[in-house]
């Protein structure tokens, strides 16, 4: 008999962090812990307000529900908390880890041996000119060779001379860049500004209009002159056909996996399997999660054997997240066995 509990944690951001849906300051999470035995295992429900389809007032009482029915099984809880994706992610990741024989080693790979790191891209959050600016020196003073820049928040103009300065510097040999419009432009204006990306050798934009216009950014992705990834378009579709509908509809060159929004391993490898039949590649992307989250997020990637840069967060916007093995070396993630967690829910 396993039993299990659940329990919130609120992330403090070391620094207000500019998103196109505001600025952040803390980060709701959950965590389903799993006792059977003398064995314990842990997951997290990275619940993203604002932009989780999942957030909803009866998010805790989902959460309840599931501890109390715990022992219906994996393939059961998850069939059942389909609309819940970030709970559906933090009960895989319980159940691998109650398995495992080390609960933060759900994927044991090269990667938590530390033998192999994953390359990922150093992301510049939305602030004012100079905060932009000094964030893109430092990601290039830590050895990112991709750069993915949020776009929206500031006047394009601004946007399209911050991208020109690397690119003075470095050629797209040396820099990638990508960005993420998140949403930011509309159907109307889109086409003109994906022209000027394209001028400075952008690798893909994300989303570059509000998800669910479906005919309008298919026309985008037909007629683009650099990549599109399509990433909040993901969110809230929820069944194999729906999913083959929107892939099969919009025909991007890119998706972006977001395990905590999209549910969790399962739903994350389904649209892969997907959008590969359709050409289109993809990468995989954090979402604020814990370092618990990250963590087992990033052991997936690593056997996922996906060559472009990843999208994974480096665990060191809070002021209090939990003490792990990921670090950050030379642009890349990666995972040091010689060094302990601290992880602590009571």
């Amino acid at each position: 008999m396993i039993t299990a509990t659940y329990h919130k944690h609120i992330l403090n951001f070391k620094q207000a962090s500019g998103t196109s849906r505001g600025v952040l300051k803390t980060k709701e999470t959950w965590f389903i812990k799993l006792s059977r035995d003398n064995k314990q295992g842990f997951g997290e429900c990275g619940l993203f307000r604002g932009l989780s389809i999942d957030d909803t007032p009866n998010y805790e009482e989902k959460l309840k529900w599931v501890c109390q029915n715990i022992n219906l099984g994996l393939v059961t809880l998850l069939a059942e908390m389909i609309h819940y994706p970030s709970i559906q992610f933090g009960l895989e990741q319980a159940f691998l880890s109650i398995d495992a024989k080390n609960p933060f080693e759900l994927f044991p790979s090269d990667f938590t041996e530390g033998k192999q790191n994953i390359s990922i891209n150093g992301l510049i959050w939305m602030g004012d000119k100079s905060f932009m600016q000094q964030q893109i020196k430092d990601k290039l003073q830590q050895g990112f060779s991709t750069i993915k820049m949020k776009i929206g928040a500031i006047d394009f103009d601004t946007e399209i001379n911050l991208l020109k300065s690397i690119r003075k510097e470095f050629s797209s040999k040396e820099i990638t860049l990508r960005v993420d419009a998140n949403g930011g432009f509309t159907p109307e204006n889109a086409l003109e500004k994906l022209n000027r990306l394209a001028e400075l050798d952008i690798h893909s934009i994300e989303q570059p209009i509000k998800q669910g216009q479906w005919q309008e950014t298919a026309a985008l992705c037909e007629n683009t002159p650099l990549p599109i990834a399509l990433d909040e378009e993901l969110i809230g579709v929820f069944t194999s056909e729906e999913k083959e509908k929107c892939i099969q509809t919009i025909k991007p060159q890119y998706i972006i996996l977001k395990p905590s929004l999209v549910g969790g391993f399962k739903g994350s490898e389904e649209w892969i399997s997907i959008a590969k039949k359709h050409n289109a590649d993809n990468w995989i992307t954090s979402a604020l999660e814990s370092n618990i989250g990250l963590n087992a997020i990033a052991q997936w990637t690593h056997i996922l054997n996906t060559k472009l840069p990843q999208g994974l967060g480096t665990g060191s916007l809070f002021t209090n997240n939990f003490e792990s093995p990921l670090e950050v070396l030379n642009g890349s993630l990666a995972y040091n066995p010689l060094k302990k967690w601290q992880f602590n829910l009571d």
